[in-house]
């Protein structure tokens, strides 16, 4: 039977980020995916117009059904929308037997919120506790460890202040950092581990932390350990964003079909 990999996560209906990126992704490693839906969107290249979320029970309810049936070899968290959303969850992933990766969406490539503030503080204090791996930008980094984040030095700071808070992984992406390109910083264990990769030059980058992340999290339910899964997630996103299909008139998604090696 296949490894199997659930997504709980937003839905974009151009099909560049959220649930649509992350089963893209899972298939293209050969991991089949499942996906509960945490909110709505309207949106496309140019604009997101509206944000829906669904209803705490509602979110746990498709979860119950999922695992009760096809439980996943690993689960990744996108947007959650609302504290209640992520209190909820929070609550049924403390009971979770698979590793869980949490990409902490809080604004959307076109500057929508997607957390608040109050469901930041949730996140922070509920849910990174129970993450395998948590996932933040340069931005999320800051938020979650209280700290400013413009080196590769803060970002091994802030990855082990995120570890610090119960996460056993942090992977700060260093891909906005004046560095000239686009490496990111795991802490694990107690350890680093660098993964440099160039910068490219493109407005194509839509769902890039949806993807990495759902790499990574297919990765793990491919039996890979977090660095291992890391680094073969990170040669993907950087080949798909490289390889980038030139869609939309806006902020374009990446190559869903690029090689996963």
């Amino acid at each position: 039977m296949p490894s199997v990999a659930l997504t709980i996560a937003g839905s974009d209906p151009s099909g560049g980020a959220g649930i649509q990126a992350d089963l893209k992704t899972f298939h293209q490693f050969g991991v089949y995916g499942e996906a509960v839906i945490t909110l709505l969107t309207v949106q496309n290249t140019h604009r997101v117009s509206r944000v829906d979320v669904m209803a705490p029970d509602l979110v746990i309810a498709q979860l119950n059904a999922v695992i009760e049936d096809i439980p996943p070899q690993a689960a990744k968290t996108g947007a959650l929308g609302n504290r209640e959303v992520v209190e909820a969850l929070a609550a049924r992933a403390a009971a979770f037997s698979f590793p869980l990766v949490v990409d902490p969406v809080m604004i959307s490539k076109h500057g929508a919120p997607l957390l608040g503030d109050d469901a930041a503080d949730a996140l922070r204090a509920r849910v990174i506790p129970v993450a395998t791996v948590i996932t933040p930008n340069l931005f999320e980094a800051e938020v979650l460890a209280r700290r400013k984040v413009e080196s590769l030095d803060d970002a091994h700071d802030a990855a082990r202040a995120i570890c610090d808070l119960g996460a056993r992984a942090a992977l700060v992406k260093g891909g906005h950092l004046d560095d000239g390109g686009a490496t990111d910083v795991l802490c694990v264990g107690g350890e680093f581990h660098v993964y440099p990769a160039r910068r490219v030059d493109t407005r194509h980058t839509h769902g890039t932390g949806c993807t990495y992340s759902a790499a990574i999290t297919a990765c793990l339910a491919l039996g890979l350990d977090i660095p291992h899964a890391v680094a073969r997630a990170k040669r993907f996103i950087a080949a798909a964003i490289e390889k980038n299909p030139g869609l939309g008139g806006g902020q374009g998604p990446v190559n869903h079909f690029a090689e996963t090696d």
